[in-house]
């Protein structure tokens, strides 16, 4: 029994009996969390439950994040807010690092890559600070 994607969730092979599987929104749902940990990173106003629901594209037609899982190997785009007053680029390589070490330690799966696009400034939140 090998390592395969299959659909919308990724089989492992664990060596012990029975499969491992672990849904693509899972994985999503993990890079959501973790960016959300990082200082500087904003999060859209709801209960948290609601936040991650929309990130991984619950309740809105647009994902905020994507993940795309072959051959154990992650690749991860999403989208952030940061919060005013935060260097961009520093923020964006704190969520890399949060993202890449959460999903490798919690999964066992490679992250190849993690893309961010900024798609807006917090200005409430940021100063408040």
């Amino acid at each position: 029994m090998a390592n395969e994607k299959n659909d919308n969730h990724t089989l492992l092979n664990t060596d012990i009996q029975g499969d491992v599987k672990i849904a693509d929104d899972v994985v999503a749902q993990i890079v959501a969390i973790a960016a959300g940990e990082v200082e500087g990173v904003g999060v859209s106003t709801g209960n948290l439950g609601s936040t991650l629901m929309a990130y991984v594209g619950v309740k809105k037609n647009e994902k905020k994040v994507r993940v795309e899982v072959v051959e154990n190997i992650v690749h991860v785009e999403m989208t952030i807010t940061v919060l005013y007053g935060y260097n961009i680029p520093e923020v964006s390589r704190l969520v890399q690092e949060k993202v890449k070490n959460s999903v490798e330690s919690m999964t066992g799966l490679s992250v190849a890559d993690v893309d961010i696009r900024v798609s807006a400034v917090d200005m409430e939140k940021g100063s408040e600070e």
